[in-house]
């Protein structure tokens, strides 16, 4: 292999044990090598070199690993200017405030949506959403709004893939699509998780394209299709003011 074929996969590699800690806080070196689909040795390697440069971090009494300071100093400096989840979050809590539900932002990644910010209901009994959570695009109120606002190729593209469940009829849902365009909003009930009912809302930026979907989403016992349908204006109108403060 040449020199520079090598290097990256080298650094291909070392990005995919990274990654294992979006989904976990720690790991032992097995698990890891589980997870990236490498041979022991050759994750013992790329686990040295990253601890040595502050990237991972070794527990010696578990043995176990964990990310490290270095990670944290590079988030510092990570621009929050443009970052939605940053810039809209005091409109996502006055809506919070005004319906009383769970509010959280999504953004799509290939096939799938990522939650990237989200202010939890006050209620007793509430929708808890875990930020940084991805979740596939083929259920869901965000999931659709996400695929119904995207460019035509891409979400072709998304349902054409291999991956996509194959259960999902194209036609039915692709009617459901433009439903969702034609009223603004899309609503889920009991989707993809029993007892939790959700509805979402396209933000479109200034340069009329999509940002992210603006989701409210509770207890189905609470959260009807009619009180849903009550809201639907109130989440538009907020969405389309998040959409003002995104370039």
């Amino acid at each position: 292999m040449e020199e520079g074929k090598a290097n990256v996969r080298a650094v291909d590699r070392a990005l995919d044990i990274l990654l294992c800690f979006t989904t976990g806080t720690d790991y032992a070196m097995t698990e890891i090598a589980e997870k990236v689909g490498l041979h022991k040795s050759t994750v013992h390697r790329m686990l040295a070199t990253l601890e040595d440069k502050g990237f991972i971090e070794r527990d010696p009494a578990t043995d176990r690993y964990h990310l490290g300071i270095r990670v944290w100093e590079l988030s510092a400096y990570l621009s929050t200017t443009d970052d939605p989840a940053v810039i809209l979050q005091p409109e996502m809590e006055r809506l919070r405030d005004k319906l009383g539900e769970t509010v959280s932002l999504y953004v799509r990644d290939g096939l799938e949506r990522i939650r990237i910010q989200a202010v939890q209901s006050n209620q007793p009994v509430r929708r808890v959403a875990p930020v940084g959570a991805r979740l596939p695009l083929y259920a869901g109120a965000s999931s659709k709004v996400l695929l119904a606002y995207a460019d035509a190729y891409v979400r072709e593209q998304i349902m054409n893939d291999p991956t996509w469940l194959a259960s999902i009829d194209p036609d039915p849902y692709k009617q459901q699509l433009e439903e969702i365009l034609n009223q603004g909003y899309a609503t889920s009930f009991e989707e993809r998780e029993s007892g939790v009912a959700a509805i979402s809302a396209p933000i479109i930026n200034r340069n009329g394209r999509l940002a992210a979907a603006l989701s409210l989403s509770g207890p189905a016992s609470r959260l009807t299709l009619a009180l849903m349908r009550e809201y639907a204006p109130i989440i538009m109108e907020s969405a389309k003011r998040m959409g003002t403060m995104m370039k």
